[in-house]
C-alpha cells in the first residue's frame, strides 16, 4: 500500500459534528486504500478518550495535539503583525510541524490530503512533482467570514472583513500550489472558481453522504419529548455561529407566529456547546435547550418538523440530510439547502421570510396538529421525498469515489 499523510484540524472520530462527519468518512475511505499517517488537533477535552479508536482506523503513524481554543485565539492575533489571516496562526504548532517534517523525511509519502485549509501550512512548501497534494476546503471559508462581517458593527466588522480578504488570498495561493482543491458541493466549487479563476481547472467537489443504516426511519426509539407537545427540532453544534444565529432567529421571530396558531408547538434545540445567547433562549415560552445528547436520532425521529432556518450557511448541511434520511419533513431557508439538489415538489418548503417559514411549518402540521404526522398526507409526502432524495444521491461510498480522481486513482 502507498503511504498517505492525512492532516485534519479536528480529530475525525467521533463523527458528532458536521465537519467531523465528513473528515471521518474521508479518513475511513482512504484508510482502506492507503497506509494512512494521521496528524490532527483535539479542541474538545472529551475527545481524548477516542484517540485509540482513531489509531485503530489507520495502519500508519499518528500525532494528536491538544488545542486550547482560548490560547489559540490569543496566538492568532500574531496574524495582525505578519499580515496573515488569523486562522493560520490559530493552528500553528511546533509539535505538528515536527511530526510532519519527520514523516516526510522518513516515509515514502506519495499523497498528502489536508482537511481544512489552515493545516496546509505544514506542507505548502513541499515539491508537488514528488508528492501529490490535495486540499479539502469543504466550504469557501473566506466568503463565510465576509458574510459574518455584514452582520457586525464597529471593530468586529473590520476584523471579520479583513479575515475574509486575507483568507481568500491564502486560499488562492493553496489552489495554485496544490494539485487539487475539493469542496462539499458543485455550487461551492463554482463559487470558488469565480474567486480563483486562475486555478479553475484544478477545482472539484465531492458531496457528503448519510449513513442510511444508522439514520433509518425503520429503527424504533423511545419518544424523548414530553407528552402533549408538538415538537419542532433543530440539531447541530450550538457554539457554531450560523447555528446560533439560526435558532435565535427562529425562537424569537418565527416560533411566536407558529404558536399564535398552535400553542402546543415547542421548539427543541439539540446539540452540545451552547453559547450564552442560545442558553438564554430556554427562558422563552415554548423553547427548550436540550444540549448534548448520546443519540440524536430519537429527537429527529419524533420531531413533527425538522427546521433549518440558517442564514449564514455554507456548503451542505448534514442536519438536513439526516432528517431527510429519517423521513422527517424539513422546512429550511435557501442557505440551508445550498448544494442539495431538491426536486421541484420539495422547493415549496424552502422559505427565507419569517411569515413564509412559519406558514410552511403550520401547513405540514395540518388541520389536526395533535394527530401523528403520518396522518398528514403533505407531511408524509415531504418526508418520503426527502428519503428518496438521500437514497438516490447521498451515499458516502459512491460520492467518495470522486476523491480517487483527485488522488490520480480514478
Amino acid at each position: 500500500m502507498e503511504d498517505l499523510l492525512f492532516l485534519s484540524h479536528r480529530i475525525p472520530y467521533p463523527p458528532n459534528k458536521g465537519d467531523k462527519i465528513r473528515s471521518y468518512h474521508l479518513l475511513q475511505f482512504l484508510a482502506k486504500r492507503y497506509r494512512v499517517h494521521l496528524g490532527c488537533f483535539i479542541d474538545d477535552e472529551n475527545d481524548w478518550q477516542y484517540v485509540e479508536a482513531n489509531k485503530a482506523m489507520i495502519s500508519g503513524e499518528s500525532c494528536f495535539i491538544s488545542l486550547n481554543p482560548l490560547t489559540a485565539k490569543v496566538r492568532s492575533l500574531s496574524g495582525f503583525l505578519t499580515n496573515q489571516a488569523l486562522t493560520i496562526p490559530y493552528y500553528k504548532n511546533r509539535k505538528m510541524a515536527g511530526f510532519v517534517n519527520k514523516l516526510l523525511k522518513d516515509k515514502p509519502i506519495k499523497n498528502i490530503v489536508v482537511y481544512s485549509a489552515a493545516l496546509s501550512q505544514y506542507v505548502i512548501a513541499e515539491n508537488p512533482q514528488q508528492i501529490r497534494k490535495t486540499v479539502d476546503f469543504v466550504d469557501v471559508d473566506s466568503d463565510k467570514w465576509c458574510q459574518y462581517a455584514k452582520d457586525m458593527g464597529g471593530i468586529k466588522r473590520w476584523v471579520f472583513a479583513r479575515e475574509g480578504k486575507k483568507l481568500l488570498t491564502y486560499e488562492r495561493k493553496l489552489a495554485q500550489t496544490f494539485n487539487t482543491s475539493l469542496f462539499v458541493s458543485k455550487a461551492e466549487a463554482e463559487l470558488f472558481k469565480t474567486l480563483a479563476p486562475e486555478s479553475s481547472q484544478k477545482i472539484d467537489y465531492w458531496e457528503n453522504g448519510v449513513d442510511q443504516k444508522f439514520f433509518s426511519p425503520e429503527i424504533k426509539f423511545a419518544n424523548p419529548y414530553p407528552q402533549g407537545q408538538i415538537p419542532l427540532v433543530f440539531t447541530g453544534a450550538m457554539g457554531y455561529r450560523p447555528n446560533v444565529d439560526a435558532v435565535v432567529w427562529f425562537a424569537k421571530e418565527i416560533l411566536p407566529l407558529i404558536r399564535q396558531k398552535i400553542k402546543q408547538c415547542h421548539f427543541f434545540i439539540v446539540g452540545g456547546g451552547a453559547s450564552q445567547s442560545v442558553l438564554q433562549l430556554d427562558q422563552i415560552k415554548g423553547v427548550s435547550v436540550v444540549g448534548r445528547v448520546k443519540d440524536i436520532r430519537p429527537y429527529i425521529a419524533y420531531a413533527r418538523v425538522s427546521v433549518a432556518p440558517l442564514r449564514l450557511a455554507r456548503g451542505i448541511q448534514n442536519k438536513v440530510l439526516e432528517a431527510m434520511a429519517m423521513a422527517r419533513p424539513v422546512v429550511a431557508t435557501q442557505q440551508a439547502i445550498e448544494g442539495i439538489n431538491l426536486p421541484p415538489d420539495m422547493e415549496r418548503w424552502i422559505n427565507n421570510s419569517e411569515t413564509e417559514f412559519a406558514q410552511s411549518v403550520l401547513t405540514l402540521l395540518g388541520n389536526n396538529p395533535q394527530e401523528n404526522t403520518q396522518d398528514n398526507q403533505l407531511a408524509k409526502e415531504a418526508g418520503e421525498a426527502g428519503l428518496n432524495l438521500v437514497r438516490e444521491n447521498y451515499n458516502w461510498d459512491n460520492n467518495l469515489k470522486r476523491v480517487l480522481k483527485a488522488l490520480d486513482k480514478g
